[in-house]
């Protein structure tokens, strides 16, 4: 088995024990693989415990688990394990043979007469699966076939978010409120008696979702990416506005409403007539708080910035201008891409003025930071 396939290889090991008989799911395979990242591999005992308190849920089951692990993991044949006849193996399983002490099994391939084989071992398997690896790798790493890749996962990121409760209520069978006027309607058809009482809840609605995404020179790697991230925002949620700013801000949400991702961005950037710009994210926000605050902020709307938080303009009018729509909208979450790196500190003057004013403060550098922001939308637009 070659270094690097540490997934297929515990793929082919839950095929080997469903054809003995142990039902093995394809998310118990996809929880193995990741707790084996808090467990050392060349400890070959403790990766048997990890396998076998996640793939084993029957008692009856542990010795055919015991066996099929001490037969898998052993040096064998090249391709060996790729070619096995799992079919044969189901016969044996009913004949019992496989279940017969090691010592009187045959002797592996390459082994001389009379000299026991090698002690079992597990091989030092340093990688999982390519996604894996892309969830967690920088998008100013990329190159443009990961970016591609990247781009068809962004896509399946499930943004379901949970609906608020509004004032407005609606008729249910069960509800938390009685209905008289309905209850009053219905008693007519029985002579004014009441003798069902109409019930009544409070309407769900999705919050608004107002996204605004720094272009300037700092944020040039990541901007490319970052559209893409927002596109995907505004195709999967309803009543989304996107907004793009370096030295002035610019409006985007009727460029991105075209069904094709490439030809939306380009209509987009047609558009833009700063990228790559200077940062004045004061008059950015003091524009947007002006002119588009009272549209698009209503309704307890979720207001988003994308930025490193580098800053030319005036930074006392940046502390003011993010006061402003902090308290205008229901809750303000700056997304910064260099947040991920491990020695980050909020040091750029843009940041400190405006963390006070931020509710939550997040990186978005990579697919792993794009579900983080996921967990903490679908929890904060339920209330």
């Amino acid at each position: 088995m070659s270094q690097g396939h540490l997934l297929r290889n515990w793929v082919q090991f839950g095929r080997m024990l469903r054809a003995l008989g142990v039902e093995i799911r394809p998310t118990q395979l996809v929880d193995l693989a990741e707790s084996l990242r808090h467990v050392e591999l060349h400890r070959r005992e403790d990766v048997k415990n990890a396998a076998r308190a996640i793939l084993i849920n029957r008692y009856e089951h542990l010795p055919l688990f015991e066996r099929a692990f001490d037969l898998f993991w052993q040096p064998h044949a090249h391709d060996a394990l790729r070619d096995l006849d799992l079919s044969m193996l189901q016969r044996r399983r009913r004949q019992r043979q496989i279940l017969r002490p090691i010592d009187e099994r045959p002797a592996l391939d390459g082994a001389g007469d009379g000299e026991p084989p090698e002690a079992p071992q597990v091989e030092k398997i340093l990688t999982y699966s390519d996604q894996e690896v892309l969830r967690q790798k920088d998008f100013a790493a990329l190159d443009e076939a990961e970016l591609a890749e990247v781009r068809r996962l962004m896509a399946r990121i499930p943004w379901r978010l949970t609906p608020r409760r509004t004032r407005r209520m609606t008729p249910t069978r069960r509800g938390e409120q009685v209905d008289l006027r309905r209850t009053l309607r219905r008693s007519l058809r029985h002579g004014g008696e009441p003798l069902h009482l109409a019930q009544k809840t409070r309407k769900l609605k999705r919050r608004p979702v107002v996204l605004l995404c720094d272009i300037s020179g700092s944020m040039e790697r990541y901007a490319r990416v970052l559209l893409q991230f927002v596109y995907a925002v505004a195709h999967r949620l309803d009543r989304v506005e996107v907004f793009v700013f370096s030295t002035r801000l610019t409006r985007i949400t009727r460029q991105l409403q075209t069904r094709n991702v490439d030809r939306a961005l380009d209509d987009a950037a047609a558009a833009i007539h700063d990228w790559a710009g200077g940062t004045r994210i004061g008059e950015a926000v003091k524009q947007f708080n002006y002119q588009w605050a009272r549209r698009v902020l209503g309704q307890g709307a979720v207001a988003l910035i994308i930025s490193d938080g580098w800053d030319r303009g005036d930074i006392d009018l940046l502390a003011r201008e993010m006061d402003r729509l902090h308290r205008s909208c229901h809750r303000l979450i700056w997304l910064n891409p260099l947040l991920g790196g491990a020695d980050y500190e909020p040091l750029v003057r843009g940041i400190q003025a405006a963390l006070p004013h931020i509710d939550d403060f997040l990186p978005v550098h990579n697919l792993a930071s794009l579900e983080q922001l996921v967990a903490v939308l679908g929890k904060e637009l339920g209330g």
